[in-house]
């Protein structure tokens, strides 16, 4: 039997459409922000002409083309993985509470290019993707070999506590590495608490592929999604396979919380505020909770990091920092609240 879809109700077609339309012209304002904001504002009109002739050679064009396009660029894919990871997590474990952060998969990664980088000298988002990725999935298995296990289970506070923990013990030995060699402190300082600067288009070049082959099947996973939250007994008597869909919702996680830790750092909550911030307009459909968070999380961070420049002139901080700041609040409230139960 064919899975069954959760079809918008009559009329919520056009306003799911005005919302993405929206979250598109909000993403291109981030965008312009990035590329035009800093310690030095520079006008869009010239941002555009440096960027239409990029044999510019002056300060302005090192700006723009040697940090700020560059940076944008990675924003736009770690924010876009980072976002469509959370709206996957919280679909495949029915769990509102998912995010790579929370869930202790960006620690995994985190920890996994610490010790690359320790014992093997890795050097480049090339060398730190597969480590990257290799962190990402045993930290997953770990905390939900924990939860399993544990009183609470596999329900929403269960999982969240585990990944707690996990987080906590592995960001635990990622210091401790990170304390015992200066020089690797000094590499990493930034990197560790997520940071957009210093990045090149070449960081963006070793990500594209793994964030799109993410991106595209999350948004075909949207639909058996959306069966699964009928609870697993229902979808499987509905034909939904639905060991299949939690190993490839898995896969998709690990993917691409692993690209972004890989390129930008372990940025946290952008997982978790934006699928909860969409699904206000979407509602239950994964479908459109995973298409706008891939327009909106991107815009999030962006507009963060842009932040994170401002507030600290003639310094900086770090886009991380930013976040956890506006995410925090929100993971408390989310405890707080009878959403917990499950989605």
């Amino acid at each position: 039997m064919a899975a069954p879809v959760l079809a918008p109700a009559p009329g919520s077609v056009g306003r799911l459409v005005r919302a993405t339309v929206l979250a598109v012209v909000v993403l291109l304002m981030a965008v312009a922000l990035s590329v035009a904001f800093g310690s030095r504002p520079i006008p869009l009109g010239t941002v555009l002409d440096t960027v239409l002739h990029p044999g510019r050679q002056d300060e302005i064009g090192l700006i723009v083309l040697g940090n700020r396009v560059p940076r944008t660029v990675v924003g736009l894919l770690a924010g876009a993985a980072l976002g469509v990871a959370g709206a996957v997590m919280q679909g495949v474990t029915r769990n509102p509470l998912a995010d790579p952060s929370v869930l202790g998969i960006n620690a995994g990664a985190s920890l996994a290019v610490v010790a690359g980088i320790a014992l093997f000298g890795l050097s480049g988002t090339a060398a730190y993707l597969p480590f990257a990725f290799v962190g990402a999935g045993l930290a997953a298995l770990l905390v939900y070999g924990i939860a399993a296990v544990a009183r609470r289970g596999l329900s929403p506070v269960g999982l969240a506590l585990s990944g707690a923990v996990v987080a906590a013990a592995l960001s635990s030995v990622t210091t401790a590495v990170l304390v015992t060699d200066q020089a690797l402190l000094d590499q990493l300082r930034f990197w560790q608490v997520g940071a957009l600067a210093g990045k090149d288009l070449g960081t963006a070049g070793v990500i594209t592929v793994p964030v799109l082959v993410g991106l595209v099947v999350a948004v075909a996973l949207g639909r058996s999604l959306n069966t699964l939250a009928l609870g697993d007994e229902l979808a499987a008597s509905l034909g939904q396979r639905v060991v299949l869909v939690r190993v490839v919702g898995g896969v998709v996680t690990v993917l691409l919380a692993g690209s972004a830790v890989a390129a930008a750092g372990p940025i946290a909550f952008v997982g978790l505020a934006v699928p909860h911030a969409v699904r206000r307009l979407t509602g239950p459909d994964n479908r459109w909770t995973i298409l706008l968070s891939a327009i909106v999380a991107p815009a999030l961070l962006l507009v963060a990091d842009v932040i994170g420049r401002v507030v600290a002139y003639p310094g900086e901080l770090q886009v991380g920092i930013v976040t956890a700041l506006i995410g925090a609040p929100v993971f408390i409230l989310l405890v707080r609240s009878r959403a917990v139960r499950g989605l």
